[in-house]
């Protein structure tokens, strides 16, 4: 049986690559994979649909480095409860990607006792959710009818995973109609989804992560680690409505240099019996030039950080 930390991941974020995958320093995703696997990372979420090619590829490269996927990130329409047909489709090439390495991974020893990859959906926001929302706000959130479709989206989406034969979890994200407690608490109520517990997300939206560990533990399967500081939020809300990818980078710092308590998640987690992926996180912006160098040295501290609060 695993334990908390038996399994981490990493993440192509941390690599710079947002969205589309010509973020990557230097274009190169088997470099970022290569990375992982020499630090002593157990597995690796899959970044951008796409970014390291079809379904086939992305599964080579993952049993190349002898890592396991640990997930993929999918945001979802939710204000707009309906996919376009592009978007949905989208969403099955996605799936078809995340099956795919599962099932190539699955063919290795190292493969035995790993926790199951999953696909992590999220809301993907709306016009004008791009600045900082009071988190107590609920008029600023989705009323009951607008809610009720983007359960339904949420349903059809878990639908198509389970007929892929991938879990699912739901990630709160902050920009996003799932941010803040009370939406989280909504979601929880209304869906049979689990939460990933993003620590970082969940501090800039107003959300205490050690208190969140024990608020829904029992519905906790994924966690993000991610280190913030929330100096950059405040002086953006003071300077007034600014986009979230304005300071996004800058409040995303090395694991033990933010105000995430990360300590008391560890022993949050460990109290709970939390046992599944720990994805680390240091969400980074590429700002021209080969950059893997200076990425990696930071997965590397954040790795021997965590491994380090896991000890303790």
């Amino acid at each position: 049986m695993s334990g908390l930390g038996d399994w981490i991941a990493g993440a192509p974020v941390s690599f710079g690559v947002w969205g589309p995958h010509a973020g990557a320093p230097d274009g190169d995703g088997d470099a970022i994979l290569r990375t992982l696997s020499t630090q002593g990372y157990s597995g690796s979420e899959l970044g951008d649909t796409g970014f390291l090619g079809d379904p086939d590829q992305t599964a080579g490269v993952f049993a190349a480095h002898g890592l396991a996927p640990a997930g993929v990130y999918v945001g979802l329409p939710l204000a707009q409860g309906e996919w376009t047909a592009e978007g949905r489709a989208g969403f099955e090439l996605t799936c078809r990607t995340l099956r795919a390495t599962v099932d190539r991974h699955a063919l290795g020893a190292a493969a035995v006792g790993a926790p199951p990859a999953r696909i992590v959906l999220a809301d993907d926001g709306a016009p004008g959710l791009e600045a900082a929302r009071d988190p107590h706000d609920r008029s600023s959130g989705l009323d009951d009818r607008a809610w009720a479709r983007a359960v339904d989206l949420l349903a059809e989406a878990v639908a198509i995973a389970c007929d892929h034969g991938l879990q699912r979890t739901f990630h709160p994200h902050l920009g996003t109609f799932v941010e803040s407690t009370w939406e989280v608490d909504r979601l929880l109520a209304t869906t049979p989804l689990g939460v990933t517990l993003d620590t970082g997300h969940a501090l800039l939206a107003g959300t205490d992560p050690v208190e969140a560990a024990e608020r829904w533990a029992d519905r906790i399967d994924h966690v993000h680690v991610k280190d913030v500081r929330l100096a950059p939020l405040q002086e953006a809300r003071q300077a007034g409505p600014a986009s979230l990818r304005d300071w996004w980078a800058d409040a995303n710092v090395p694991l033990g240099h933010g105000d995430v308590d990360l300590a008391g998640v560890a022993d949050a987690l460990r109290r709970t019996g939390y046992a599944g992926w720990l994805v680390v996180e240091q969400d980074a912006a590429p700002h021209g030039g080969p950059q893997l160098a200076q990425f990696a040295a930071h997965q590397e501290h954040n790795l021997r950080v965590l491994r380090e609060l896991l000890a303790d």
